[in-house]
């Protein structure tokens, strides 16, 4: 029985404070520096630095987390895209939104009993 018994959760793998010194350096050079196209931080590629530098395999949500703990938060992008046509997205939530949303039921009566027909 004594082999049975539980030796409690198993430790996931942990970031130090020194590590994570660390990984702000070069979370601060940017991702361009790291080899990724545009100038985002996303939370996969927080991980892969983690894995790469670190030699930690965290999860997603532990990265989430971990970031989370030591001040970091998500950002928005503080503009729209240059590209975006205000008139044309108007446009489309007007015409186009209702007939894709459509309704969610079906016109006309019905039943929604198998064994009963419609026309009662």
């Amino acid at each position: 029985m004594e082999g049975l018994r539980s030796a409690g959760p198993a430790n996931s793998p942990t970031v130090t404070d020194a590590q994570f010194t660390v990984l702000e350096e070069e979370l601060g050079k940017g991702p361009a520096a790291h080899g990724f196209d545009d100038e985002r931080w996303t939370l996969v590629r927080v991980q892969v630095e983690i894995r790469r530098r670190l030699r930690v395999g965290l999860s997603v949500a532990t990265v989430w987390r971990l970031l989370k703990r030591h001040g970091w938060s998500w950002q928005a992008p503080a503009r729209t895209a240059l590209e975006r046509d205000e008139h044309a997205v108007e446009l489309w939530k007007k015409e186009v939104w209702p007939w894709v949303k459509g309704s969610r039921r079906p016109l006309g009566t019905g039943s929604s009993s198998r064994t009963r027909s419609a026309s009662r």
